[in-house]
């Protein structure tokens, strides 16, 4: 085959196993036609500023950082471009970065063999000691699989028997990773930046010396933060709860998740690749801190990531400036759950403005809270343009807003709007869920009350532009229970629940100003299916695999007829994990990884949900929720407890 028409350049195929090109030979270039045959080629060529590009024979480990997404989600991911920097820097790791390809790409891929491969060096990701993805959404899993398929790997751990080809992965749905435990090698519980490259040196030295897949795995399982499920074994009872969980070889009964306390000495990277095209968040992002004081009682990063901690305003100072430097970006985006709580954020702005205004550097903050909102706020973020504002409510009532522990009234929302619009705002975006714990038809019309008395507000305003409309966007997403929240023992609404009350959205009394649009029932039902299952659902995502299922999180791409057939085959039922309401004794799948949070003040928080009563946040006041086991971060200050 001429190297015309060889879909993979002139090397045959036999050669994508030989790991000793040298430094800036791919294995895999691309022949053009190939390309310009798909939507957005940039997506899988490579070369970007700032890519690192090592050679292969001058490194000990080699690293495939898998994001199950397109390339533009996951070059806006803040967490890749840590620890691709973080794993980069020690010169005999090297770190390439996999995404995802879009269909059309895949349809050559596969049409044409072209095994997935990494951007860095276009090697097959088969040729990497880890191939490592990060777990930010249950609706992925599929993907997850698909690369793997792709890549010529094979799915289930067992089947991969050498010290190579270890596949990992961390992130927010690794706090209960059993519905993938038949696939993965080891799981990462908690912060990643320290834990992952002290399981990369252990895997290292045992490639020294000559050691096994499974001596690797249980030495890796001995690492606080590893988890490694081929060590567990798990009963069940007759009705299909898990019994218990019980380590075998010296593994520990309970994982305890890694946590980095010192943000201001923890790894940040000075350059990250600069995409080759306009990808979802294109600009420098810069954590500000970590964790949450807030306790929303439905937000799963809200607890996963106690607890809370900040980095110094020298700190976020120098790491903005290192990047911006590198990367020619002009915005900078001051990231994290909620970054309004930064307890110095005007002072920290301020700080910024020293040379951001001089360089014309906008600063963003992308999550504000309505009840610390202010014009002298939003005058020190210059790139916020009058065109909308975004802010999360949650539920229309107050006391659905006491119920999941918002801690905000409607007097603050209402406050809040009337700034934005004196300020000259003419587009609100308000966020809600429905399908949340104990609401009912009259918490659904509170959304639609509250966004006409937003509108109601404009038109109050004196100082509003005549003869410019406001519009006011209600976007409600099908509430999920999660793992490690005080809802987790809530039974989601079914579907038809559910749709019921998008209907009432749709058809109750509202302004005409007021737009109204909700997330799909089906792929709600399915991700909370995934969020509480077990190790059973391995056997659904492999049938999954096998009927082609993959990108479920696009609607385009979603089959929910598929999916059941999936489960059907399997002999399971999703309501089973999704709609089943749970009792506090049950043993959850998850019970034997420790995140910090007592399962007892979860269960506390779960009472006084039902009982509609609030929780102060951290800062005015300890709940004793467990987080301070870990002796860092505001937990460590003297406060009172409430217990």
């Amino acid at each position: 085959m001429s190297e015309a028409t060889n879909p993979i350049g002139a090397q045959s195929e036999s050669n994508l196993g030989d790991r000793s090109h040298t430094k800036n030979e791919r294995k895999i270039p691309l022949d053009h036609k190939i390309l310009m045959s798909v939507e957005k080629p940039a997506r899988y060529v490579g070369g970007e500023i700032n890519a690192v590009i090592k050679d292969p024979s001058t490194v000990d480990v080699r690293f495939a950082f898998c994001f199950p997404d397109i390339y533009e989600i996951g070059m806006s991911h803040l967490g890749i471009k840590i620890l691709y920097g973080a794993f980069n820097q020690i010169p005999y790791f090297w770190c390439e970065r996999v995404f995802a390809p879009w269909i059309d790409m895949e349809q050559q891929m596969r049409e044409h063999h072209i095994p997935l491969y990494a951007l860095e060096s276009g090697d097959p990701v088969k040729d990497f000691d880890f191939v490592g993805f990060t777990l930010q959404y249950e609706l992925s899993y599929t993907n997850i699989l698909n690369m793997l398929n792709l890549a010529g790997i094979p799915l289930r751990s067992a089947d991969r028997t050498e010290l190579f080809n270890i596949v990992v992965a961390g992130g927010p749905c690794a706090c209960n990773p059993e519905p993938l435990a038949d696939f993965f090698d080891l799981f990462f519980l908690g912060d990643g930046e320290e834990v992952d490259i002290e399981v990369m040196e252990l895997y290292r030295q045992c490639k020294k010396e000559g050691t096994t897949k499974q001596e690797f795995l249980l030495r890796a399982a001995q690492i606080e933060g590893v988890y490694v499920p081929s060590l567990y074994d798990v009963t069940y009872h007759e009705d299909g709860t898990v019994k218990c969980y019980t380590p075998r070889e010296g593994a520990p009964a309970v994982v305890r998740k890694r946590v980095v306390l010192d943000m201001d000495t923890v790894y940040f990277p000075e350059s990250f690749p600069v995409p080759l095209i306009d990808v979802v968040h294109d600009r420098v992002s810069v954590e500000v801190l970590r964790g949450c004081i807030r306790g929303c009682r439905f937000c799963q990063a809200g607890f996963l990531y106690r607890p809370f901690r900040e980095v110094s305003m020298e700190a976020i100072d120098q790491r903005c400036q290192a990047m911006c430097a590198s990367s020619g970006y002009d915005e900078i985006s001051l990231s994290s759950l909620s970054t309004s709580d930064y307890s110095q954020l005007n002072e920290l702005l301020d700080y910024l403005h020293r040379w951001t205004e001089k360089e014309k550097v906008s600063l963003s903050l992308p999550s504000l809270r309505v009840d610390n909102f202010s014009p002298e706020l939003m005058k020190r973020v210059n790139s916020v343009r009058k065109s909308g504002l975004t802010f999360a409510p949650e539920a229309g009532s107050q006391r659905m807003r006491d119920v999941i522990n918002k801690n905000v009234t409607q007097e603050e929302l209402l406050n809040t709007v009337k700034v934005a619009f004196y300020e000259g705002w003419t587009r609100i975006k308000l966020y809600f869920m429905i399908g949340l714990p104990t609401e009912t038809a009259d918490d659904i019309q509170a959304i639609l009350d509250l966004g006409t008395k937003v509108v109601d507000a404009y038109y109050a305003n004196p100082n509003r532009q005549k003869g410019k409309a406001v519009e006011v966007a209600l976007s409600a997403a099908a509430f999920v229970p999660k793992p490690f929240t005080p809802f987790q023992w809530f039974g989601q609404d079914t579907m038809d629940v559910l749709q019921e009350k998008q209907r009432l959205l749709k058809t109750g009394d509202r302004s005409r100003k007021v737009s109204v649009n909700y997330h799909g029932a089906q792929t709600s039902f399915l991700e909370a299916a995934f969020a509480r299952g077990d190790r059973q659902l391995c056997a659904v995502l492999e049938k999954a695999i096998e009927f082609g299922l993959h990108f479920d999180g696009w609607d385009n791409c979603f089959d929910f007829d598929k999916w059941m057939e999936a489960f059907s085959t399997c002999g399971l039922d999703p309501a089973f994990y999704a709609n089943r309401t749970r009792s506090f004794d049950e043993v959850f799948p998850w019970d034997h990884l420790d995140y910090g949070i007592r399962k007892e003040f979860l269960a506390e928080e779960c009472q006084r949900a039902y009982r509609a009563q609030t929780t102060p946040n951290c800062r005015e006041k300890c709940s004793n929720c467990g987080a301070a086991c870990f002796k860092g971060g505001l937990c460590v200050e003297k406060r009172e407890s409430v217990v």
